[in-house]
């Protein structure tokens, strides 16, 4: 099953709330949520043999591209509806 499918009463939400493209960003952006939730998870039982208190380098890095990208989405986002929004004025 595709993402359009899979979340098709969250993309038929945002979308009627935000418009087609920022409701798919804004789905994006729970599915990457989610990812991290999970990530975080996993990463509670993978520690370093060094410093335990620390999760392994690929849980870092997973975590760290996630982050990235939700912040790029974002920033997406924020300069559609800055668009938008000039465009009313």
């Amino acid at each position: 099953m595709g993402a359009f499918e899979q979340h098709r009463e969250e993309l038929e939400h945002y979308e009627t709330m935000m418009g087609a493209n920022r409701g798919r960003l804004a789905v994006s952006l729970d599915r990457l949520t989610n990812a991290l939730i999970l990530v975080g998870q996993h990463g509670v039982y993978c520690h370093t043999q060094r410093d335990p208190e620390i999760p392994v380098m690929d849980i870092r890095l997973i975590t760290q591209e996630i982050r990235d990208a939700k912040a790029l989405i974002q920033s997406v986002m924020e300069a559609i509806r800055a668009e938008r929004d000039a465009a009313e004025k």
